[in-house]
């Protein structure tokens, strides 16, 4: 066993926390920003693989990710993951979607809304971000790690460091393939709506929450402006009442920018005693569980090598 440090306390460094501590690795998790706080809680959180590559190592990661969150919400409701019926549409018949194998269940509709011709719907994990982060914390210090601020310039010492800061990579290890893509959301009050809506050219979608509606959104590619816009909000909304009328008459609760950690190529590997696991694009909590697991791999061969 080792003392292992990871950098980061999103949504794939707690992941990554976790599965090490269930290793019997001795776990600190330092981050400039703390959970609430990191682009994880921005997310609308439907398990949907967007903007991460390659996609046959992301199918792989989706799929497993799919199988932890499906038995999160079977045996854990206090974790904030529920599953729920919803549609992909389309303006014209699309083909299968590449990651097609990691969903166990995927079927052809044409019960979509005016303006779209076709769709997928599946069942798919939907999670409540603050819940989930919370839940995520409150595991890794229940097995006796700890979470704590540190606001770095390069990468730690120590016996293994895992690196999954996201967007942090361009100055922590000098990766400049790694870019923000924007992504604006409205969150509303919720009124009762029980399955999602997603539009993914747009990309739009209408993702409910227990007690919120989280609506978007853009893929401003290269935008670092965290400052939500008012005129992006209300073309947010417009196209998301084209998903789901009632939209039009939902309460708005608040506005949220996230930049999302996009590169060429997920990075998941070992580079002497640290193990990457980076640029997720809009993927993060979708490949969340399959790159934990692989990262443990990584950080056992670390400690043995």
């Amino acid at each position: 066993m080792a003392d292992v440090t990871v950098v980061g306390a999103g949504v794939m460094g707690l992941t990554c926390a976790v599965r090490l501590l269930e290793a019997g690795h001795r776990v600190e998790v330092l981050a400039r920003d703390l959970p609430q706080d990191t682009t994880s809680a921005v997310s609308a959180a439907l398990w949907y693989p967007y903007l991460a590559f390659p996609q046959d190592r992301v199918t792989a990661w989706s799929a497993r990710s799919f199988t932890a969150f499906a038995d999160l919400a079977a045996t854990d409701p206090g974790s904030g993951v529920r599953m729920r019926a919803g549609t992909e549409v389309f303006t014209e018949r699309p083909a299968e979607p590449w990651w097609r194998d990691a969903v166990p269940e995927l079927a052809r509709t044409a019960d979509v809304p005016p303006s779209y011709t076709d769709g997928w719907t599946f069942t798919a994990p939907v999670i409540d971000m603050p819940v989930y982060l919370g839940w995520l914390a409150a595991r890794v210090a229940a097995r006796g790690g700890t979470i704590a601020r540190r606001d770095l310039t390069a990468l730690p010492d120590g016996d293994v460091v895992v690196h999954t800061s996201g967007l942090g990579a361009r100055d922590l290890v000098g990766d400049d393939t790694v870019h923000p893509v924007r992504g604006q959301v409205v969150v509303l009050e919720q009124w009762g709506l029980d399955r999602w809506w997603l539009d993914a050219a747009g990309p739009t979608y209408v993702v409910p929450r227990l007690r919120e509606v989280v609506v978007g959104g853009t893929d401003d590619d290269g935008a670092w402006d965290r400052e939500p816009s008012p005129t992006t909000a209300a073309d947010i909304l417009e196209r998301a009442a084209r998903l789901v009328p009632a939209v039009r008459e939902a309460r708005v609760l608040r506005h949220v920018v996230g930049l999302r950690p996009a590169r060429p190529q997920v990075r998941v590997e070992r580079e002497g005693r640290v193990v990457h696991c980076y640029g997720h694009g809009g993927a993060g909590l979708t490949l969340s569980w399959g790159c934990a697991d692989e990262v443990r791999t990584l950080v056992d061969t670390a400690v043995t090598a």
